[in-house]
C-alpha cells in the first residue's frame, strides 16, 4: 500500500457551526474571542492547511454550537475573510460571512499604556473606525489601535 493512499479525515458533524478561512496564525485568537474553551460538545480545530487566498488556513468545527450574529462578528478582528457554514444534519444550510462591527467592547486591550482601562477595572470599549485594516479607537482615551497592535483579552 502507497503512503499516499492514507488520509487523516475529520468527521462530519450532523448539527453545529464550521467557521472556515482563519488566517493559521490567529486560531487561537477566535478560540479565545469565542469563549470555545468552556464549549463541552464536541469541538475539532485544523491549523496549516493550505488556502490560495491565505496561504495557511485554521478551521474550527463545532457540534451542536450556533452564534448569534454579534458573537460571530467579533472574529472579524482577527480573521476578517472568516466565512460559517451551519450545518443541520450534515448539510450545510446557511452561509455566513463575518463583518467587523460598528464598535467592540471587552475584547480588545488599549494600547496606550496610560488609558484608565489598563489600571482601573473598567470594560474597554472601542468604535471600529477602519473595517478594511481594521483599526478601532478606544472610548476612553481616544487612541487607535492598528490591527498589527491589536491585542485580544
Amino acid at each position: 500500500m502507497e503512503m499516499n493512499d492514507k488520509k487523516l479525515q475529520v468527521s462530519a458533524i450532523k448539527d453545529g457551526t464550521v467557521i472556515d478561512h482563519i488566517p493559521a496564525s490567529n486560531l487561537f485568537k477566535v478560540i479565545n474571542i469565542l469563549n470555545l474553551n468552556k464549549v463541552e460538545t464536541q469541538m475539532t480545530f485544523g491549523s496549516n492547511f493550505g488556502s490560495k487566498k491565505l496561504g495557511s488556513k485554521a478551521i474550527i468545527k463545532l457540534s451542536d454550537v450556533f452564534f448569534a450574529d454579534n458573537d460571530i462578528n467579533k472574529i472579524a478582528l482577527v480573521a476578517p475573510e472568516a466565512k460559517l457554514n451551519i450545518i443541520r444534519d450534515y448539510k450545510v444550510v446557511e452561509k455566513k460571512i463575518v463583518e467587523v462591527p460598528e464598535s467592540i467592547k471587552g475584547i480588545a486591550k488599549c494600547m496606550n499604556p496610560k488609558c484608565i482601562t489598563n489600571h482601573e477595572g473598567i470594560v474597554t470599549k472601542f468604535t471600529v473606525v477602519s473595517k478594511k485594516d481594521v483599526a478601532i479607537k478606544c472610548h476612553y482615551c481616544e487612541k487607535i489601535t492598528d490591527a498589527e497592535h491589536m491585542e485580544i483579552l
